[in-house]
Formats: C-alpha cells, sequence, structure tokens
C-alpha cells in the first residue's frame, strides 16, 4: 500500500511542476538585482545590497545585459557595454549564450518567475536574481 502512495505522490510532483516555458522568457525583461551565488561545493555567498543591478532586455529570443548602477532619485547610470545573447531550448531546457568580443558563455536557465529567476553556469555556479524595487528620495 506504501508503494501506491510513494508511487501516486511522485507522479504528482512531478506531473505538476510546469518547468519553463517559451513564453515565460519575456519575464526575464528588466531589472535584476543578484540575491546569492551558491558554488558547487555548496558554500553560498549571500548579496544583501547591490550597488548595480542587471538591466535585461529581451526581444523574442535575442536580447543583451548591462550592469546598471541606481541613483537615489529613480535613474541609472551605465556604460556603453552590453553583452549580447541567444536564447537557446535544449531538450527540455533554456540557455542563455552570451557573445562578447572577449569572450563566450552559456548559462542555463534553472527557474523564471515573475519576480525571480536562477540560472547555472558551466562551472556549475548558481546565480539567483530578484526583481529589482527602486528606491526613489526626492
Amino acid at each position: 500500500m506504501n508503494k501506491y502512495v510513494l508511487i501516486g505522490f511522485v507522479g504528482l510532483v512531478l506531473g505538476c511542476s510546469s518547468g519553463i516555458s517559451k513564453e515565460d522568457l519575456s519575464k526575464l525583461g528588466g531589472y535584476w538585482e543578484i540575491t546569492k551565488v551558491t558554488l558547487p561545493d555548496g558554500n553560498v555567498k549571500e548579496y544583501n545590497v547591490n550597488t548595480s543591478v542587471d538591466y535585461i532586455s529581451i526581444d523574442g529570443e535575442e536580447g543583451f545585459r548591462k550592469k546598471m548602477q541606481p541613483r537615489l532619485n529613480g535613474t541609472y547610470e551605465t556604460s556603453d557595454d552590453a553583452e549580447a545573447f541567444v536564447i537557446t531550448q535544449k531538450e527540455q531546457s533554456f540557455s542563455i549564450d552570451y557573445k562578447t568580443e572577449l569572450s563566450e558563455w552559456s548559462e542555463q536557465l534553472i527557474e523564471l518567475d515573475d519576480t525571480s529567476f536562477s540560472v547555472k553556469n558551466a562551472e556549475g555556479i548558481r546565480y539567483d536574481y530578484k526583481r529589482f524595487e527602486p528606491i526613489s528620495i526626492q
């Protein structure tokens, strides 16, 4: 009897996991701040305060990412540097493939919703982000 309950529970969990769909990719657009980095050995670095945020612009499966420094008046300062990317689907997952003049790398999209996302790189390092909410002091 316990076997059937366990099999049913596993089936329910697997059947209800929605994963990331192609339609979800548009949720990547906007301002994001890193919350933590998890290394392959399990060590975690928490980020409670960030002096910069990532701005992601996405159009379909292409886009760019750039570092922004938020100001107290609600504006942002940035350089002209941007990292172009293409999102590719590999089996049941998506990867973000970056290419700059100096380097190329890829990150697997692990989680994505309206308020957070996570990626993992080839070295097994996981990066967790939350949507940035600016503080405006007038």
